[in-house]
């Protein structure tokens, strides 16, 4: 900070025209590109000749500074009340015009805004319109603020914002000016950019120092030079070095190791890497650098012998890796192996069960369905009539979406049944509070029109009156005048009823009758469903007819246990009844269809013992490699 009083030299040298005191302080200045603003105070406070004082020294400065579009780039902005441009940095290229600008200022005489002026040069001054240069070609910004009183507005805000911006900020003070604000808008240290002047007779010694200042400055310290390795100061400007084993980047500030690698003259088999001065040869994974330090080997890990593969080892570029022989799978440990269980390993696609069979597998069907050409799919229940009727939930205990499930699960059933009027024939009866036929046996006649029939069947909700339901299919269900078919036919009739809680009536008595009139009954349950009332439901024996899933999501599986006791149940259960051929078992179509059965067996059963007799080799092989 600049005291109040000044020796009796500089006084003396007050008598001197600022332009020849400026002018012997050396020779002219050159800073090096920079865009330099100056805002001058023009209030009423500063008195005509004192505002003659403070336009001498601007041109006395000017005349100190390598003014260019190319090297110092000058603009003067004047301000009161209001903020106005004497002219911009873009401007003038030559001294003399900005001399002549200069000496046409007239002073607006009215307050003194001074934030006003900063945010004014901070947002128009500096900006490329008025002819600052670029952020990126980081040319000094430097804002000269020459004030005599207290701002009447706020500086501190917007002076931090313009510093933030890379504004460097000289704060000059005259006569009244305060103290605290010009040091609330001046960049850091403050004693560098804070003056205080005891009056306008007196700011030639701020030009003089500023002069200093500007000629004198450090710009690898004080910019941000940017260089990556080394900073050196020339006059008015700097240029970057690099370090050893370095040279400099075609951006002249960042730095290149010296590649000698790329000389081609290293010799390295696979891989060469810089480093300072020099290179070393280094080689690809799974491979060691030879004595010659150029060279390189593959690297045998199984050699080493501490591998533990149970059947072989192979060498990769990671290391050693166990695999096992044909037929077999690697354990998770990654050195054991087992007999490769094909129809867990693979998409079989078997649509009942697939069994695995030495290096392959097979697929097999419940009994009464057949295995088709395909060697995956079985066929329906094609030879068996039957009258089914399905008894479905519809208690509010269900929900709408679980019904929806429910429904799908009903055509998964009518999907593996041969429907026809010959054939089977499905009636859907639906119960919660009370009981409603949704379709009779006798309506459809095709897969396709049940299942779509299913799809249109509506939530009922309410309680469950099971009893109620049962009641209503033996009298009502199977009767003829619904599409049964008469009992001389011998067509067996089948019930089915899906439930997922407690029934809220007495279900024995018509449960017992359903059995007593012949009808052979299955029961589902799910979630809630009473075990208790599923089995006085079904017939017997309970394990064939009663099936139960936990939730609706997961009762898919039920689907496979119905598909096996249905269909042996319709083949066992029609005899004799129309359009059924009886076969004697010693024709030739029989004795053909059994001997083949017979000797698929036996070389089934010869498959499993070879299996069986080779995991016990295994097992005693890992026993003894332990001991």
């Amino acid at each position: 900070m600049r005291g109040l009083f000044w020796p009796l030299s500089l006084l003396l040298l007050s008598l001197q025209p600022w332009e020849i005191q400026l002018q012997s302080a050396g020779p002219r200045c050159y800073t090096g590109p920079l865009d330099l603003v100056f805002v001058i105070d023009s209030s009423r406070s500063v008195r005509p000749f004192e505002f003659e004082t403070m336009r001498q020294f601007l041109v006395g400065l000017l005349r100190s500074l390598d003014v260019g579009l190319n090297a110092t780039r000058v603009g003067v902005i004047q301000y009161s009340s209001q903020v106005q441009s004497v002219f911009p940095l873009g401007a003038f290229s030559r001294r003399e015009d900005m001399e002549r600008a200069i000496s046409a200022v007239v002073p607006l005489a009215q307050g003194t805004m001074t934030g006003l002026a900063i945010q004014y040069a901070m947002n128009v001054a500096f900006s490329e319109a008025e002819g600052a240069r670029p952020p990126e070609e980081r040319v000094p910004r430097v804002l000269v603020i020459v004030t005599d009183g207290r701002p009447q507005d706020r500086v501190a805000e917007v002076a931090a914002q313009a510093r933030a911006r890379g504004i460097e900020i000289y704060a000059v003070g005259v006569q009244r000016a305060d103290v605290g604000s010009l040091r609330a808008m001046a960049s850091p240290p403050l004693d560098q950019h804070v003056f205080l002047v005891e009056s306008f007779d007196l700011i030639q010694e701020f030009g003089l120092q500023f002069q200093g200042r500007l000629c004198g400055k450090d710009l690898c310290a004080e910019w941000g030079h940017g260089c990556q390795h080394q900073c050196v100061n020339a006059p008015g400007t700097f240029y970057c070095t690099c370090n050893s084993g370095y040279k400099l980047a075609p951006d002249n500030k960042n730095c290149l190791a010296m590649d000698l690698c790329a000389e081609g003259t290293h010799g390295c088999e696979h891989l060469c890497v810089n480093s300072l001065d020099s290179y070393f040869c280094r080689c690809r994974a799974g491979f060691a650098l030879q004595q010659d330090q150029k060279s390189c080997r593959a690297i045998d890990y199984c050699s080493f012998g501490n591998h533990s593969c149970q059947h072989e080892c192979v060498n990769t570029l990671e290391g050693p890796q166990c695999i096992c022989r044909e037929g077999h799978d690697l354990l998770p440990d990654g050195r054991s192996c087992r007999v490769r269980d094909f129809c867990n390993g693979v998409d079989h696609g078997c649509e009942f069960q697939c069994v695995s069979e030495g290096l392959s597998f097979r697929c097999l069907c419940p009994e009464g369905r057949r295995l088709q050409a395909d060697g995956k799919s079985c066929d329906r229940c094609r030879e068996g009539h039957v009258d089914l009727v399905l008894l479905v939930d519809g208690s509010k205990s269900v929900r709408p979406q679980n019904f929806e499930l429910v429904k799908r699960f009903v055509n998964q059933i009518v999907d593996f049944l041969d429907v026809s009027p010959e054939g089977t024939r499905i009636g859907l009866v639906q119960f919660s509070s009370r009981v409603r036929t949704e379709f009779p046996l006798g309506r459809y006649g095709t897969a396709a029109e049940v299942k779509q029939a299913v799809l249109a069947v509506e939530y009922m909700e309410r309680g469950t009156m099971t009893g109620l339901a049962l009641r209503h299919m033996v009298e009502h269900s199977f009767s003829e005048a619904q599409g049964a078919r008469p009992r001389d036919l011998n067509v067996p009739r089948v019930g089915l009823v899906f439930t997922d809680g407690r029934s809220q009536d007495d279900i024995s008595v018509w449960a017992a009758r359903a059995k007593e009139e012949g009808i052979v009954m299955y029961a589902v349950g799910v979630g809630k469903a009473v075990e208790e009332e599923l089995r006085e439901i079904a017939s017997e024996p309970s394990e064939l007819h009663v099936s139960y899933a936990p939730d609706f999501s997961t009762m898919t599986h039920l689907l496979e246990n119905l598909k096996g006791s249905i269909c042996p149940v319709l083949l066992a259960e029609e005899g004799i009844s129309a359009g059924t051929e009886l076969r004697s078992p010693c024709e030739c179509e029989s004795l053909v269809e059994f001997q083949g059965r017979t000797l698929g067996a036996l070389e089934s059963l010869t498959r499993n013992l070879a299996q069986l007799t080779e995991r016990l080799e295994e097992l005693e092989n890992q026993l003894t490699s332990r001991k």
